[in-house]
């Protein structure tokens, strides 16, 4: 995993002021990642808050070169953590955050000085009132090198949560497991879309659902959970007259360019419409698991039980969905789902022997995100 870096010059104090003080203040990208990595612990999503800082693009592009790396190799720093350190410690949160930041530029990253990673690192943890710490910080540093190590279990060394792994050996095998888990520790390929409504930033994966449906001019499409609008710009090309809803305003708002209905609206309940439509899309909210080289957090923060309060809510919509389908016409529900649960099990339970086609993308066997998809014919 080796990258181009931009990285500070130390700083040359002013007269009257103390040199050494101000070379040892941490650059701006490091400063920042340190900060997202410690919102992305308390729930917060990488991606979101790194659109959010305001550092210049060459910072910017350090800060989530770093933010990303930690996220996507977790499991694998903190095993070099405790390799490096001799011992299994309890850490406080934040010493623990600058260790990760600092493994991971020292054996990760080509281009980044080791001195310029170990000092920074340890002045983020004084930044961050831990200064006990600064010295455990800077002799575990020390001791890094790039030698290969051996990794204990597949769940460190793929960076994954075994029993996500186990989940995915047992539904699609054990190569099939291994490339998804490897697929989420490279930095995902940017796909653009270039249609009437102009060029947009789009995964080729999901770009794969909206044919699906089939489109012709003139047909209502029921667009159920829009937002963020990139299917349904996708949809329009097909010269549809689309339906948009989603469950919050401040996220159909920014949909308002597209020039089509906009309704607020809770999915999962009565919709309010009289007339059925032609095509309707049911771009569940799902756990995201398709998309772990994009949202690493994902990993680290799904359990077990998340599934099936997904699935109770995925469920809901693709019942009322269904009941505005018109005649003869065709329903896709999609995920950006792996599990089952979100996908097999949920049209099973509110579609059954009604699907004609069903589509599975694989992260590391087809490009893109991963997916799943499934058409529906109305009798």
């Amino acid at each position: 995993m080796a990258g181009k870096v931009h990285e500070h010059q130390l700083i040359i104090a002013p007269p009257g002021r103390s040199a050494t003080l101000a070379q040892r203040m941490p650059s701006a990208a490091r400063t920042v990642a340190f900060d997202i990595l410690q919102k992305v612990e308390a729930g917060g999503y990488a991606s979101d808050l790194l659109l959010e800082a305001p550092l210049d693009p060459r910072d910017a592009g350090l800060a989530s070169q770093i933010v990303f790396g930690v996220l996507r190799f977790r499991a694998q720093l903190d095993f070099l953590i405790e390799h490096y350190a001799g011992r299994r410690r309890k850490l406080d949160r934040e010493v623990r955050t600058a260790l990760r930041m600092a493994l991971y530029q020292l054996r990760y990253l080509e281009r980044v000085p080791a001195h310029a990673a170990v000092a920074e690192s340890v002045e983020l943890v004084k930044r961050a009132r831990k200064t006990s710490a600064a010295g455990f910080v800077n002799a575990v540093l020390r001791k890094v090198d790039r030698r290969p190590v051996a990794w204990p279990s597949r769940e460190v060394e793929w960076s994954c949560p075994e029993w996500l792994l186990a989940r995915w050996e047992s539904f699609y095998g054990a190569a099939a497991a291994e490339a998804i888990a490897r697929a989420a520790l490279r930095e995902p390929e940017t796909y653009l879309r270039i249609g009437t409504a102009g060029t947009r930033v789009q995964d080729i994966g999901s770009q794969a659902i909206v044919p699906l449906l089939q489109l012709q001019a003139g047909q209502r499409l029921l667009d159920l959970c829009a937002a963020p609008g990139n299917k349904t710009a996708q949809a329009l090309e097909s010269g549809v007259r689309v339906v948009a809803c989603d469950r919050y305003f401040h996220r159909l708002r920014t949909m308002a360019v597209l020039g089509v209905d906009l309704v607020v609206l809770d999915g999962t309940c009565a919709l309010p419409f009289s007339r059925p439509f032609d095509r309707i899309l049911v771009d569940a909210p799902c756990s995201g698991t398709g998309t772990l080289g994009r949202n690493p957090e994902i990993k680290w923060r799904l359990a077990p039980v998340d599934l099936a309060h997904f699935q109770r809510r995925q469920i809901a919509l693709l019942v009322q969905a269904r009941a505005l389908l018109a005649p003869g016409g065709l329903l896709v529900y999609s995920t950006c789902s792996l599990e089952r649960e979100e996908n097999e099990t949920v049209l099973e339970h509110a579609a059954s022997g009604m699907v004609v086609e069903t589509m599975h993308r694989l992260p590391g066997r087809d490009e893109g995100d991963g997916f799943f998809a499934a058409v529906i014919k109305s009798v």
